[in-house]
């Protein structure tokens, strides 16, 4: 059966619909395979926060078959993050607190584009969120190889972005990242306070896309 959730049939705007908009606006090369690459993120995500979408028989995610090595890399990636949470007692908390896959909605959410305010319906859907401490966090599979490669990879896939959007949309004052690489297994975290330079840079990147898109729809 194909996922039901119709989150990405909302009105509201997210931060995927800021990519989609970035892409068009200051298109770049695209290296590697990005549909490829989407798919395995779902798998991974899929296994560690819906494992009830999961078929390890039949290798599915709904009714999407996948590769066995591609099953295979993403539960030894999943057994990577469970050993790593033995010794990080935060992604022990999380793992056994937060709750997946979680929509949150923001009507009118105002922005100041240097100095011009408007507002914006908004959403986000997030891989844990701990409601009771008004935060939550992503989870990502990465290439990278090492926390130096990662801590780039935050900046050039906009996940400083995604972060940035989701704190202002639940007016949270901290958020994380957990990375699992598809080279080595290792797992990587970054955690971000409001202020700190990489929500503020962030903040920036959306703030300029967000008032391109009131723009075309105003």
């Amino acid at each position: 059966m194909a996922n039901p959730d119709t989150y990405f049939n909302r009105k509201e705007v997210s931060n995927s619909d800021l990519t989609e908009l970035k892409n068009l606006l200051y298109p770049r090369t695209q290296y590697g395979d990005k549909e490829k690459a989407f798919k395995f993120g779902t798998l991974i995500d899929a296994i560690i926060t819906e494992p009830d979408r999961v078929d390890f028989y039949k290798l599915t995610v709904d009714d999407v078959l996948y590769l066995k090595e591609d099953f295979d890399l993403a539960i030894e990636m999943r057994k990577s993050l469970i050993a790593e949470s033995r010794k990080d007692t935060f992604l022990a908390n999380v793992l056994k607190h937060a709750s997946t896959q979680t929509v949150s909605i923001r009507q009118n959410q105002p922005f100041d584009y240097c100095g011009f305010e408007f507002t914006l319906d908004t959403r986000c859907k997030w891989d844990w969120h701990l409601q009771l401490a008004n935060f939550g966090g992503d989870l990502k599979s990465t290439f990278a190889e090492s926390q130096k490669q990662f801590e780039e990879a935050i900046d050039f896939f906009d996940w400083d972005r995604s972060r940035a959007w989701y704190m202002d949309i639940i007016r949270s004052d901290r958020d994380f990242i957990y990375a699992i690489s598809k080279k080595n297994c290792r797992v990587f975290k970054y955690f971000i306070q409001r202020g700190d330079k990489t929500y503020e840079k962030g903040k920036e990147k959306y703030l300029d896309l967000a008032f391109k898109y009131w723009q075309l729809i105003a």
